[in-house]
């Protein structure tokens, strides 16, 4: 049974919501702080929580070789393991898979792979990554095992690694069944083709899942190129259910992708940006090493209603950045995900005043203009 979907605002294509989990509520567009080995780099639940963000995601291909998926079903699933009791989105590990494993050899029926710890073998299929994130770690919302497609890519092999994903779907589906607490979101694909794209949601939609992601972005094909996907794929998905860019990205990104359509994002970059020197602002991102802070008194960012970005001066951060004091990474990362929340909520409320555009215009001047 999908989660109820309720659109309570629009502005243009852009939609705010509010998605209803058993475990809470998701307000949409919404941002996913990502959870890569049971935890948000650096900081702890309370603080992800008290930062604004209503659910994590989950990797399963990083649980499952540590510590295991079977562990933590035995220490109770993945929300009492990780003490986060909202929401948890897991990927399908199919990315990772790819990206960071050994020797990986693709097949119909999966893909058998060495593990980039230890060099273990390990086979994963469409029927193994639901059984991992549903059945396991318990997801609330766990994702059709796909292939991401490389870029750049030729049409021809686009349209197989597509057709490839969505046999899978069908196989995830299956093996999903129908769940009472619990939603399987599809997956579309297709790369930068338009007739690919059509035709991958044409039969996502047409399989049937309680969410729909657009995946192949955030992969190399630049701004632009992204921009274009989206300017027409959220139009093939149902207008009723929660559309989600998987690996996305920077506010810009985000605030592009929501005018265009898109309900809900994941992305490293707030806590990787934090553990490398980094504070996220409507101005764009901002180094903490450079000398230009090293007697500035102002706090991180006063606007954002954190304790990292409001207690702490930047000449102060600069210096544990310098001493690589782990404080440092922890602040800065605390304080990202807090922007970012902060600016998914003001997301929320422009689209709900019918100020999207005034909201998109400002970030993009103050982008070109940086810090002052």
């Amino acid at each position: 049974m999908s989660f109820a979907f309720d659109i309570i605002g629009t502005d243009g294509k852009a939609r705010t919501g509010v998605l209803r989990t058993s475990r809470g509520d998701i307000r949409t567009p919404a941002f996913m702080p990502v959870g890569t080995a049971g935890t948000v780099k650096a900081l702890t639940m309370d603080q992800v929580k008290g930062a604004g963000s209503d659910i994590i995601l989950g990797n399963t291909y990083h649980l499952m070789l540590r510590p295991g998926a079977e562990r933590i079903h035995n220490l109770g699933g993945l929300h009492k393991f990780s003490t986060w009791q909202g929401p948890i989105l897991t990927d399908s590990g199919g990315f990772q898979v790819f990206s960071l494993s050994q020797l990986a050899k693709k097949s119909e029926q999966g893909v058998i792979f060495q593990s980039h710890i230890d060099g273990s073998s390990h086979n994963l299929t469409a029927e193994r990554s639901i059984e991992i994130q549903a059945d396991l770690l318990g997801a609330d919302i766990s994702m059709q095992f796909d292939e991401c497609t490389e870029h750049p890519v030729t049409h021809d092999a686009a349209q197989a690694s597509m057709g490839l994903s969505l046999r899978w779907g069908e196989r995830s589906k299956t093996a999903f069944g129908t769940r009472q607490s619990q939603n399987l979101f599809g997956i579309v694909q297709g790369s930068t083709y338009a007739d690919l794209r059509e035709q991958s949601a044409a039969e996502v939609v047409k399989q049937g899942f309680d969410g729909y992601a657009i995946g192949g972005l955030a992969v190399g094909e630049g701004f632009e190129a992204m921009c274009e996907v989206l300017n027409y794929t959220p139009d093939f998905l149902p207008v009723n259910r929660p559309r989600y860019l998987m690996g996305v990205g920077r506010p810009l990104d985000i605030i592009e992708s929501v005018v265009r359509g898109v309900d809900m994002f994941d992305c490293v970059m707030p806590t990787r940006a934090g553990r490398h020197g980094q504070a996220w602002s409507d101005y764009g991102a901002f180094n903490l090493k450079n000398a230009r802070f090293r007697d500035d008194p102002l706090p991180l960012l006063a606007e954002i209603d954190c304790p990292a970005s409001q207690d702490y001066c930047r000449a102060y951060i600069h210096h544990l950045v310098k001493c690589n004091e782990p404080l440092a990474a922890i602040l800065l990362s605390w304080h990202n995900i807090s922007y970012y929340q902060n600016l998914m909520a003001r997301i929320r409320s422009a689209i709900l005043a019918g100020k999207l555009d005034d909201l998109r215009l400002e970030l993009i001047e103050k982008t070109t203009i940086g810090l002052p």
